[in-house]
């Protein structure tokens, strides 16, 4: 047992009470933090694999403690467990499992010896390809049943055979066939379909793992009247689980449901007012909520009341009073109720794209472009369209005007007569230099690889006539 000191030193935390966390037969030693609780008793509880305990008696005075792996006794040879429970609570499970005292009570052998571990590790790694060939020979012997899981005693002379079938089954042969194929001592066990499940394990369409292969022992019956109860939808495909029954999650709030419904009035009742007679149509047990239509077979003007406005409108068709609407009160609280948070947010707010300096580097581009096709050249007079406005032909009169290079020509092609409207403001070219027209309607030279001054080539396809 580990002790965890507090940090002001006074008093201890015990771990003693926990068990392990993957064996859904654990139970919780409350009494764990009592001084020697462990020895005042000598009964012992042991488990076998996941679905399997029993209760020894510790008749050689061993100390164990748990988790120890100990040897008890079994008809025949001996079996291999774990210890899950000691001292005074192991009474007291077993008066909850129903062992009569006059029953017979096992005792524990030993604590394992590396020789039990061996034969333990090798008789487990049996049992599955035996469960496999088991199949096939009851399938052989036409017999109408499933083996879900095959065991293994600790010794190896005797494995448990679980099996499923809906009818009675003689498989008196199937025992000669496995105890001749096997060699072993053959014990047959019939689970139901919820015990097949909780061995084999699995998800469930909630998420999480199955209350069955977790921590259910015990299996209630499950009607469909938990469902009728609820208000669910008698859809055997969404009430089933894997298991092929009913969902045991059905019998979980089956009892709210049952004590809320109370509160509501009968679906028999109808309520009258002024204009029309409403019938009851669907109600949400949990929030205390009636719909009511004006036609029994299908909605028409629904009006939904809550159950404290439908016994009063009742009361008063009791004393032959009809109101003039059904829904005066629950119309003002309906109002008053707070919204969802999350119906305040949009469902494409995440598509919108995000700003950068990509989408600016786009836009420029796709802006250049347009420019450069706004004024098509007139082929026939020769002459070019009207321009646009000052502000938008700004920065682009120097852009259309520049000079082109033909295609397969390295040597540069005169220049040509700037516009008439800036002929006299611009400044004449030096000697072997290029003018070209930048936005601002300025010339601008670059220098090439000897030094001399050459105008930058222009991917403008325009041409001026």
């Amino acid at each position: 047992m580990d002790d965890f000191k507090l940090k002001n030193g006074s008093g201890r935390l015990c771990c003693g009470g926990c068990g392990r966390q993957n064996n859904k037969l654990n139970t919780y030693d409350w009494l764990a933090d009592i001084p020697g609780n462990a020895e005042e008793q000598d009964m012992v509880e042991v488990q076998f694999k996941n679905t399997r305990k029993g209760y020894f008696k510790n008749s050689n005075g061993l100390h164990l403690e748990k988790g120890d792996i100990v040897a008890v006794e079994a008809s025949p040879g001996h079996d291999i467990g774990t210890v899950t429970l000691t001292g005074r609570l192991v009474p007291l499970q077993m008066r909850k499992a129903n062992l009569k005292p006059d029953a017979e009570i096992r005792r524990i052998y030993r604590k394992v010896k590396p020789v039990d571990m061996e034969k333990y590790e090798e008789a487990k790694s049996r049992e599955h390809d035996t469960m496999i060939r088991s199949r096939k020979i009851a399938e052989s012997l036409g017999l109408q049943m499933k083996i879900g899981d095959v065991e293994y005693q600790g010794d190896g002379n005797k494995a448990i055979f679980y099996y499923i079938a809906d009818e009675r089954v003689d498989f008196r042969q199937l025992i000669k066939v496995l105890a001749e194929t096997f060699r072993v001592r053959i014990e047959m066990k019939q689970i139901g379909a919820r015990q097949e499940a909780g061995r084999i394990g699995g998800i469930g369409p909630c998420g999480r793992e199955l209350c069955c292969a977790t921590w259910m022992t015990n299996f209630v019956s499950v009607s469909t009247s938990a469902a009728r109860f609820q208000d669910i939808s008698l859809n055997p495909q969404k009430l089933a689980g894997q298991c092929a029954k009913l969902k045991c999650c059905l019998n979980y709030e089956v009892d709210a449901y049952v004590e809320c419904q109370k509160r509501l009035p009968s679906k028999e009742i109808t309520l009258e007012t002024l204009d029309n007679m409403y019938y009851y149509f669907k109600a949400d047990i949990l929030k205390g909520t009636i719909t009511y239509s004006t036609d029994k077979s299908f909605l028409a003007n629904e009006v939904t009341i809550s159950a404290r406005r439908a016994f009063e409108v009742l009361n008063m068709n009791k004393r032959g009073e009809k109101p003039e609407k059904l829904d005066d009160e629950f119309s003002g609280r309906e109002s008053q109720r707070s919204k969802d948070l999350l119906e305040q947010e949009s469902l494409t707010r995440f598509d919108k794209t995000k700003g950068g300096k990509n989408r600016k580097k786009k836009q420029k581009g796709q802006a250049s472009q347009n420019n450069a096709s706004a004024a098509p050249v007139e082929a026939g007079n020769g002459q070019t369209p009207d321009a646009p406005k000052e502000k938008e032909n700004k920065g682009l009169q120097g852009r259309n005007n520049r000079p082109q290079r033909p295609k397969g020509n390295p040597a540069p092609a005169a220049p040509q007569a700037p516009a008439a409207e800036n002929a006299g403001n611009a400044p004449q070219a030096k000697a072997g230099q290029e003018p070209r027209l930048n936005r601002n309607g300025r010339r601008n030279f670059r220098r090439n690889n000897e030094g001399n001054k050459r105008p930058e080539r222009n991917t403008n396809t325009d041409v001026q006539a």
